[in-house]
């Protein structure tokens, strides 16, 4: 059985040391800023990146709950990054009861009225958008932005997301949002990552009509 001496022990640290910094050097974080035609910053835009080697494969998982919540007669959040495959609470906490429902192409669903207290969930496979409504009340609105990529975020109120750990190269940045003029509601454009940090903006026209559910 080979023995490894230090003078050995320490060449293979060092190895494993430089392996290690190499992979960590070639994956960077992205920070992107959603402006308006006017400049203004714009909250609830969806930012994906997907490398144009692909995605890695295995399931996607995000830090934050994959939960779409009825209150005050809204549902909270107004959009909501899920991965495809991921399953979706829709908890009731008002005081009257909701249906539930989406009629978008490739995310139709519909969860039969429930009452205060209640939570059924629903899958999505398909990446794309689900548009929410409610049949009882009809001005409930919102998004479900189903993703096939880990690399995604939603802006903040001060129109910025950040992307971690990204995979130096050419990708494709795309950003969503339901007033985003455009062929379903998002714009997509080719950039290469480093990686060093990095900064994008994009400036798009939001005075649109809402997507159809």
């Amino acid at each position: 059985m080979p023995v490894l001496y230090a003078g050995g022990v320490r060449f293979l640290f060092v190895l494993l040391a430089g392996l290690l910094m190499a992979t960590v050097a070639h994956a960077g974080d992205l920070t992107v800023s959603v402006r308006d035609a006017d400049g203004r910053p714009m909250t609830d835009a969806v930012v994906t990146v997907t490398p144009a080697a692909g995605a890695p494969r295995g399931p996607i998982r995000f830090p934050w709950p994959l939960r779409v919540a009825q209150q005050n007669i809204q549902f909270d959040p107004y959009v909501l990054i899920v991965p495809v495959g991921g399953t979706v609470s829709f908890p009731n906490l008002d005081r009257v009861r909701h249906q539930v429902y989406s009629f978008s192409r490739g995310n139709r669903f519909e969860l039969p009225l429930y009452t205060r207290g209640d939570a059924p969930t629903h899958t999505f496979a398909t990446a794309g958008v689900a548009a929410l409504g409610c049949n009882i009340h009809d001005d409930m609105l919102a998004w479900i932005k189903v993703v096939d990529t880990p690399w995604a975020a939603k802006t903040d109120a001060s129109g910025t997301a950040v992307l971690r750990g990204i995979p130096a190269g050419a990708a494709t940045l795309r950003v969503w949002h339901p007033r985003l003029a455009g062929r379903g509601n998002e714009v997509a454009q080719t950039v290469t990552l480093t990686a060093a940090a990095m900064r994008q903006t994009v400036t798009g026209d939001f005075t649109g009509r809402a997507a159809a559910r």
